[in-house]
């Protein structure tokens, strides 16, 4: 049976993920109004590498307290990570030749939605809800 820490995780990881989702959108759509789709685009590409690799990290945790273990694709591609990640950039950067300062406020899009669960956090627990 879940413990109420693993329910508090449950409920915090899946509003981060449905933050990340509309702060990614979000986000492309106000870069597409103000710059343009070449700039909305790499946000977008950098949004959703971000959003990958944090489905990587969250499955890393969840793995670690797990009884049953990855399988060793999950392990290999863990282990592989950030050589995709770069590979990825490379890929968009270079050869898309997106530039590259969308691409990186892309990669942010996990840390603001995490920014904006803390504050929901704040105003709702202080409220004893």
């Amino acid at each position: 049976m879940p413990s109420e820490a693993d329910d508090f995780y449950g409920r915090a990881i899946g509003r981060i993920r449905r933050l990340t989702l509309w702060v990614g959108i979000g986000g492309t759509l106000g870069i597409a109004a103000v710059k343009g789709f070449g700039p909305a685009a790499g946000f977008l590409l950098g949004a959703a590498l971000s959003i990958l690799n944090f489905q990587g990290v969250t499955m890393l945790a969840d793995s670690l307290g797990a009884k049953r273990r990855p399988g060793a694709v999950a392990a290999l591609l863990i282990a592989l990570r950030y050589a995709l990640i770069g590979l990825a950039l490379y890929v968009i950067l270079r050869l898309l030749g997106f530039a590259p300062l969308p691409v990186l406020a892309g990669l942010l899009v996990p840390f603001g939605a995490t920014i904006l669960e803390v504050i929901y956090e704040l105003i709702f627990c202080a409220h004893g809800q």
